[in-house]
């Protein structure tokens, strides 16, 4: 009996371990992040595409120069450097400057004096002139001369301000934050006002400058989308809009047109090639673009279907609506829902969900046939 019962309390605590095991709190799951193939959405499904050759500048860029003339002393800064809003690039020989301040200041201080003189001798003779004892003519005499020396006082003023203007300009400095382009010149060489010191180009905003020919440029409309490649390889296309377009024809009769890039990746810069294409409709047609079948997910009515859209900021997918029309060589002609540009998800799109956090898988993107050209 006594064997029995102490089984029996075993078992039951035997029993309460086991269940405080299973109450114990489990470990949090971290989800695992669904690696995606994705395509760049880039070629065109109906319309007619023309792609032009251009170079890459930055959107504001100007040539430097001194205002004043003299003998370069230092030259800070050299070609490729980058440079600070109001950072001293260059400096003339101050000493020709600093003199010309000294003598208007000499000047500035003669012609106080000359006025402390005048305004002295028309207050004694305003007083006498009082008493009666000296005629009006010679009262008018001493102010025309108190008011000449005024004068000259005003005009030392101005030769002293002009005089330290110039010395000022004697640095030249960067009139925004950027890089130096070019470099002209060398130190210890006489420039004039107004000759080329450097180039400077904005950090920032970049654009596409390229031609296009007199017989297309009426089909060329201010905030057009352009697509931009790099023959470099390592960028991916970029996005761009036509920001300005020339009213007089160049070389070959072709019109200057600049498109600006949307957020410009760090390793584009100011003189790299690039590869421009502009879509234009054809009348009566509809434009669209070409993406894999695989990335489209069934819709609820015919010739409707779901895109998944990365968004490289937020690194998540949006599903998105999209209309298509046909197919050609496994690639459906979508007319509504996308851009040029666009990266979507193109494999595996049943297992996604609107808002759902993915990365990147690293793969080239699958080529799609040629558009009209």
């Amino acid at each position: 009996m006594h064997i029995s019962s102490i089984c029996t309390l075993a078992l039951a605590l035997l029993a309460a371990l086991a269940v405080a095991g299973c109450e114990q709190e489990q470990p949090d799951v971290v989800p695992q992040i669904r690696a995606i193939k994705t395509y760049t959405v880039t070629e065109v499904a109906s319309g007619q595409t023309r792609k032009f050759a251009g170079q890459v500048y930055a959107t504001d860029s100007s040539t430097l120069s001194f205002h004043v003339s003299g003998n370069v002393k230092e030259m800070r800064v050299s070609q490729g450097d980058r440079v600070e809003k109001d950072q001293v690039v260059a400096v003339l020989d101050k000493q020709p400057y600093e003199l010309s301040v000294e003598a208007a200041q000499a000047d500035l201080h003669k012609a106080r004096a000359g006025l402390a003189q005048s305004q002295q001798e028309y207050t004694r003779k305003e007083e006498l002139f009082r008493k009666g004892w000296v005629a009006a003519a010679r009262l008018d005499r001493v102010r025309r001369s108190r008011d000449s020396s005024l004068s000259q006082v005003e005009f030392a003023t101005s030769k002293l301000n002009l005089a330290k203007r110039d010395l000022r300009l004697t640095e030249l400095r960067a009139p925004y934050s950027g890089g130096i382009s070019q470099k002209h010149i060398d130190a210890f060489v006489e420039v004039k006002s107004g000759q080329p010191v450097y180039d400077i180009e904005a950090a920032g905003a970049l654009e596409v400058r390229f031609d296009i020919p007199e017989t297309i440029i009426s089909r060329i409309t201010l905030g057009m989308p352009v697509t931009v490649k790099f023959p470099t390889g390592g960028v991916s296309v970029l996005r761009a809009r036509i920001t300005e377009i020339g009213s007089t024809a160049g070389t070959a009769n072709a019109f200057p047109v600049k498109a600006g890039l949307d957020d410009p990746p760090a390793e584009i810069r100011s003189g790299m090639t690039a590869e421009a294409t502009i879509l234009m409709k054809d009348e009566g047609s509809e434009s669209g673009f070409l993406v894999p079948l695989a990335a489209i997910a069934p819709g609820e009515s015919t010739g409707q279907g779901y895109a998944f859209i990365y968004d490289a900021e937020t690194e998540t997918v949006k599903k998105t609506m999209v209309k298509g029309k046909g197919s050609t060589d496994n690639f459906v002609h979508v007319s509504e829902g996308i851009e040029v540009g666009d990266i979507v998800a193109a494999a595996g799109v049943t297992f996604l969900s609107d808002g759902q956090k993915v990365k990147l898988m690293q793969q080239a993107s699958p080529s799609a046939p040629a558009a009209t050209q």
